[in-house]
């Protein structure tokens, strides 16, 4: 395009700097429009119409700028003389140009964006979960209290050296609560500790009418993790529902089986006087799912309650 013979050469250099400038006028044009464009247009829901938009607006912008730069090159370095053949065929490579590094530009932005949007929502997704997780551990704290209070109450006025007993055990037991709600995972064997404590509180109020049998090998303790106050939730349920009495006991089995702990008690269903909301079981089953991807299974029938829980391994 430069005839050199007809030129000085701060011509040819000036001539340079020209086309210099117009690639950056075109790559900025083109730039301001793809910013532009992605506040308008989202490559997710419409890509169709993104694609549509993005060739007609960069074709409409760099196609007459492209001609109308190079007319002005002929105009100031080549004594006004126009070649248009060299002008169409410099347009369309700068067009084509234009379009292939948009096509990687925006490729890169969606690899980016698509990254960007993955981790937002699973950011997103750990935050409900975290949130919920807390609010099912806030929901062990008020049910707890309530039977623990209506216990003391019933000792205060039967006996109340029990009483005195099954208040200091209790401080004990609810040490541990608060010293672990916050945790998503606790050693088996702090757990066993802590439901040995628990049940020397029914002991106290209900004396050989509950009895709890651990058929455990206590070197697995150290093996194992387990959501926190879950056994204690089930000894729990299985005390509200059940009648017992000191002639006919209600026995609570635990076993390990395959990874899981095996809670079983023979069913003697007691009366309620309003249905169960089932509030702590469900609680279980749902902090389960959140700390460690798994679920209880509960199995009952007319004679038998048990409930299977997924104990992880420690590696």
């Amino acid at each position: 395009m430069i005839n050199q013979a007809a030129l000085s050469l701060w011509q040819i250099k000036l001539s340079f700097l020209y086309t210099i400038g117009i690639a950056f006028i075109i790559w900025e044009g083109n730039r301001y429009l793809l910013f532009t464009l992605r506040s308008y247009f989202d490559w997710f829901n419409k890509p169709v119409r993104k694609i549509v938009v993005l060739v007609l607006t960069i074709s409409f912008y760099t196609i007459p700028i492209s001609a109308l730069l190079l007319v002005i090159w002929y105009k100031l370095f080549n004594a006004g003389k126009v070649n248009w053949d060299v002008i169409a065929t410099t347009t369309l490579i700068i067009m084509i140009c234009v379009l292939f590094i948009t096509h990687i530009y925006e490729t890169v932005f969606l690899v980016r964006e698509a990254e960007s949007e993955k981790l937002k929502k699973e950011q997103l997704e750990r935050a409900r979960a975290e949130a919920e997780l807390e609010a099912l551990k806030n929901q062990i704290d008020p049910h707890f209290i309530f039977n623990s209070l209506n216990t003391l109450s019933y000792l205060i006025e039967k006996d109340p050296v029990k009483a005195r007993q099954f208040n200091d055990n209790l401080a004990d037991v609810y040490r541990y609560i608060l010293q672990n709600k916050a945790r998503e995972l606790v050693l088996l064997h702090e757990e066993m500790l802590f439901l040995n404590d628990y049940f020397s509180l029914l002991k106290i109020r209900f004396e050989e009418a509950v009895q709890l049998q651990i058929m455990l090998d206590p070197a697995l303790y150290d093996q194992y993790v387990i959501p926190p106050i879950s056994l204690q939730i089930l000894v729990e349920n299985a005390i509200k529902h059940n009648e017992f009495s000191d002639a006919v006991p209600l026995v609570i089995t635990i076993e390990m089986q395959k990874d899981e702990l095996i809670i079983h008690n023979q069913v003697r269903k007691k009366i309620l006087r309003k249905a169960s909301s089932r509030i702590g079981l469900n609680n279980l089953g749902e902090r389960y799912k959140l700390t460690t991807s798994k679920e209880i299974s509960v199995t009952e029938s007319a004679s038998d309650f048990t409930v299977s829980l997924p104990v992880l391994k420690i590696a």
